[in-house]
């Protein structure tokens, strides 16, 4: 199945963790997070190793490497032509950690249960101040 919608996942306070995480990192990082969601955008259910790998649970994981790290953002699919980013991290050990699988299937459980509420652009979103577009960032690649 080709391209898909990337949709934010967006908490109780109306932040995008996953968002807000890569615009923490170094420059290097955020392209290769960003190019990487492209990547998935394109492809979709059909992105595999060594990019993207099914965890079990529905979950998956997009696959980044940069300057020895390891950078892993967990999403889901939505009715066939969304994916969701709910969660990231940095990977030390081997495994996805089980606190951070927990973590992202306790998100995965709330957008289910209110897609609008927990999604960048949903049904809250209208109530806060007009900021500039979430998406930018200091690369000029655009989403």
């Amino acid at each position: 199945m080709p391209r898909v919608q990337v949709v934010f996942y967006k908490d109780g306070r109306g932040r995008p963790p996953v968002l807000e995480w890569i615009r923490k990192l170094g420059q290097k990082a955020q392209d290769k997070c960003f190019a990487k969601i492209d990547l998935l955008r394109e492809d979709g259910h059909a992105l595999a190793r060594p990019a993207a790998a099914h965890l079990g649970d529905k979950l998956y994981e997009l696959r980044i490497t940069s300057d020895r790290n390891e950078y892993r953002i967990l999403y889901f699919f939505y009715e066939k032509t969304a994916v969701i980013l709910c969660h990231s991290f940095i990977k030390k050990d081997k495994k996805v950690p089980k606190q951070e699988m927990k973590k992202a299937l306790r998100r995965l459980g709330k957008f289910v249960g209110d897609p609008k509420t927990y999604s960048l652009g949903g049904k809250n979103d209208g109530k806060q101040k007009k900021r500039k577009n979430p998406y930018n960032r200091r690369s000029s690649n655009p989403l």
